[in-house]
């Protein structure tokens, strides 16, 4: 299915910019110039209040309600739980002459919206022309600090045209948001109130799972000629008059501290002592420290991370866009944290994480923010209690980890999915070997990573059969990635990925009884580990079906695939995309049409274990039958597509990595940003032009470079060493920034970089 640009934005190598306003696409303009900085996030929405199509989203990582599901059945869940909308922070009503601003209903002109990715700063701006006659430029700014997690910024500026006069302005804190999907709010009043030194807070409390969240904040208003405290149910602000002097500036800053707390046994008092003190704390400083803060915050991370394009200015300002997010999305500050699929800009998904972090996010951070690479395993490691609570319901041993999870309990309220579905703990055991493997952080992987490694094996050991014909070990009933098949046996991405989870689970313990003796018996002892059960896990993996035809090296993709019938995606009309919007349910299981790559993931994942013939076989017979109902999916193609030569088909792919959102591809950009499909594009310039495999024993660099593109660089971070790729035309160029020396493998050679660096001419792909 071709999927059509809506292009509606300016282009530019460092912004988003949107001149014009369009109410038919103010959501995904919503959703395009969120901030967020892992703690907090809060969607574009206009913090003065609009009367027209809105989603006034304010979120905070892992703050949740739930709600109850009819379990008629073991091992269906009895509720699912879901990232609650909070409180609106930016909340501001402004008046002018009896008229209160909303650009639903009032008249304006010069509309204009920016995000700069080298600030992390909003800015929107227009003319409003009252009823009265009077016009005045309004300049509103916003952001959320990557240096102070609980901290976010707000700058009204008002520059009156053809008035001197007075507006009336009210500024707070508005607890009672409505969470769109339920349609109520979700919070309780516990308390409110002012401090000394001009610090207002409210304290409220979820109605079902009694997480909390203290927000304080503090108003610089120097020319206000009225500034009271006002209060009501479930809010407090501030009502301010400003004196405007035609054609001067007159500005209005607001700091808020915002605290969530999941821990019960914190008292409320506590609770809103230490909020009241962060706040005290944290607004002194003002709007202008505040911002220079963030401005020196996203220097560094451009100096770091940055991919440059020449050739391509649509492209080179999508991928900073993903960069922006990514590292908006989560940089590792707040261990335990992780990432929803929408991030935290908007309420499709719920706010859950799902395997994407491993198999998507997890290679940006490895080489780019190891510290957020840990934090993300940090997440499971502390869930895995959940984890062994789950396989337990699934009548199983060891950790089950949930297909959608924001506390790692399972919140997917489909069974199909949330029982079927057991590749979060290989994609959880793959995270945790690509991480090590590029890190060397053995010490995580002996202190923690092998314990999740013992009890998911125990799972992937309970969970799994053995054929009683065939005598192989796999697992029947299940669903792999591609969900267009249903209660498959032996779909051989799980069973491919499962036996891999065995013998890297062998090789751990093996090291650690060689390196780290005394831990090995410490943990065996805790966990009951045997000799026994290691020889069961190497048994099973011995033994382990993969599904394959031996004549043409094609993978079956589950006992049954290739005997199923027969549809060419290329005639289903356009129109009855998605198709879980246009097909009856059952329907979309009958054919051996597929959702994303299932297959072609493994051999993404384990790429150095394949033959350029085994990749080429494979991808010929599943990308025909692949319908990129996913918007994982083209990333994956397009990366393999390059590897075995196929440049215009891997661009193709690629055209829309970048710029999803940007230009609503698939035209649900107003629910909020694609997250782990932003983290898919990176991967795609990196793993696809870039050539580069890190499944192996060094990183391989094997770069390509688009027709279209005069140059491109990045950066990545391996064995701690900072290494710069650059690619033209004509040659290669690779040296290490920081660091020593890295071995690594360059078009087949084994190479050793430094500070001086090397230059190799580039390889023109053979088209295969």
């Amino acid at each position: 299915m071709p999927k059509i640009a809506d292009k509606y934005l300016q282009v530019d190598p460092w912004k988003v910019v949107e001149e014009g306003f369009d109410p038919g696409r103010n959501r995904v303009s919503e959703s395009i110039f969120s901030l967020g900085n892992e703690y907090m996030g809060v969607r574009g929405y206009p913090e003065e209040g609009y009367g027209g199509d809105t989603l006034l989203g304010s979120y905070f990582n892992g703050l949740f309600e739930e709600s109850p599901v009819t379990a008629h059945y073991k091992g269906i869940i009895k509720s699912l739980r879901f990232m609650v909308n909070a409180v609106d922070w930016l909340h501001t009503r402004i008046t002018l002459d009896g008229e209160t601003l909303d650009l639903a209903e009032s008249r304006f002109s010069d509309f204009r919206r920016e995000l700069d990715f080298r600030t992390g700063i909003y800015t929107r701006e227009f003319v409003w022309h009252t009823a009265s006659g009077k016009d005045v430029r309004l300049t509103f700014e916003r952001l959320v600090s990557m240096k102070v997690s609980y901290l976010g910024a707000q700058r009204i500026t008002f520059t009156p045209l053809n008035f001197s006069g007075s507006i009336q302005v009210r500024t707070g804190l508005d607890l009672a948001v409505i969470h769109e999907d339920q349609q109520r709010s979700y919070w309780k009043e516990l308390k409110q109130g002012e401090a000394t030194g001009g610090v207002a807070g409210i304290l409220g409390e979820t109605v079902n799972t009694g997480n909390r969240l203290f927000s304080g904040f503090r108003v610089d208003a120097a020319d206000a000629l009225e500034n009271k405290l006002i209060q009501s149910e479930s809010y407090i602000g501030r009502e301010l008059v400003l004196r405007l002097e035609q054609g001067q500036r007159t500005t209005l800053d607001k700091l808020v501290v915002n605290v969530a707390e999941k821990d019960r046994a914190v008292a409320n008092d506590e609770l809103w002592r230490r909020g009241i003190e962060l706040a005290a704390q944290h607004t002194q400083a003002g709007y202008d420290a505040v911002s220079a803060d963030q401005c020196a915050y996203w220097a560094q991370v451009w100096a770091e991370s940055d991919i440059a394009i020449e050739g391509d200015p649509e492209n080179q300002q999508g991928i900073r866009f993903c960069i922006f997010q990514l590292y908006q999305t989560y940089h590792g500050d707040n261990p335990g944290f992780n990432i929803g699929a929408k991030g935290l800009t908007g309420e499709a998904y719920r706010g859950l994480a799902f395997w994407d972090t491993e198999s998507y996010c997890l290679p940006f951070y490895i080489f780019n923010n190891p510290k957020a690479a840990r934090s993300l395993l940090e997440f499971r490691y502390r869930t895995l209690p959940e984890a062994l609570k789950r396989a337990k319901e699934l009548d199983c041993e060891g950790a089950f980890y949930p297909i959608a999870t924001i506390d790692g309990t399972e919140s997917c309220d489909l069974w199909q999915h949330s029982n079927l579905q057991l590749h979060v703990g290989t994609a959880v055991a793959y995270g945790l070997r690509h991480y090590v493997n590029i890190t060397g952080d053995k010490a995580f992987l002996f202190e923690k990573g092998a314990e999740m490694l013992i009890q998911i094996s125990r799972f992937y050991a309970t969970r799994g059969q053995w054929g009683q014909q065939s005598g192989k070990y796999g697992y029947f009933g299940v669903m792999g990635p591609d969900e267009f098949q249903l209660m498959v046996n032996n779909n051989c991405y799980i069973n491919l990925m499962a036996k891999k989870l065995f013998e890297y689970t062998l090789e751990v313990l093996e090291a650690m009884q060689s390196e780290a003796s005394a831990a090995y018996g410490e943990l065996a002892t805790r966990l009951g580990l045997t000799e026994e059960e290691q020889e069961d896990w190497r048994n099973k993996a011995q033994h382990m079906k993969i599904p394959r035809d031996e004549r043409t090296g094609i993978f079956e993709e589950h006992d049954g695939f290739f005997d199923l019938p027969h549809l060419d995606i290329h005639s289903i009309p356009v129109t009855e995309f998605p198709l879980y919007s246009h097909w009856s349910y059952d329907r979309l299981y009958r054919y051996d049409m597929i959702k994303q790559p299932d297959v072609l993931m493994f051999m993404f994942l384990y790429n150095s274990e394949f033959s350029p013939e085994e990749k080429r076989a494979n991808y010929d017979y599943y990308e025909p039958r692949c319908i990129h109902e996913s918007s994982l999916s083209p990333s994956i193609h397009s990366i393999l597509a390059a590897e075995i030569g196929r440049s215009e088909e891997a661009y193709k792919f690629f055209e829309f990595a970048t710029r999803l959102d940007l230009d609503n591809y698939n035209r649900n950009t107003r629910e909020g940003l694609h997250t782990t499909s932003i983290a898919a594009a990176w991967m795609n310039i990196v793993y696809g032009f870039g050539g580069m495999r890190s499944d192996g024993e060094q990183l391989v660099l094997n770069p390509s470079i688009p027709e279209r593109w005069q140059s491109y660089r990045f950066m990545v971070t391996y064995q701690g060493t900072k290494l710069l790729v650059e690619v033209d035309q004509d040659q290669v160029s690779i040296r290490a920034m920081s660091g020593g020396e890295v071995e690594m493998t360059v078009y087949g050679n084994r190479v050793t970089v430094g500070e001086a660096g090397i230059r190799v001419p580039l390889r023109k792909a053979v088209i295969q």
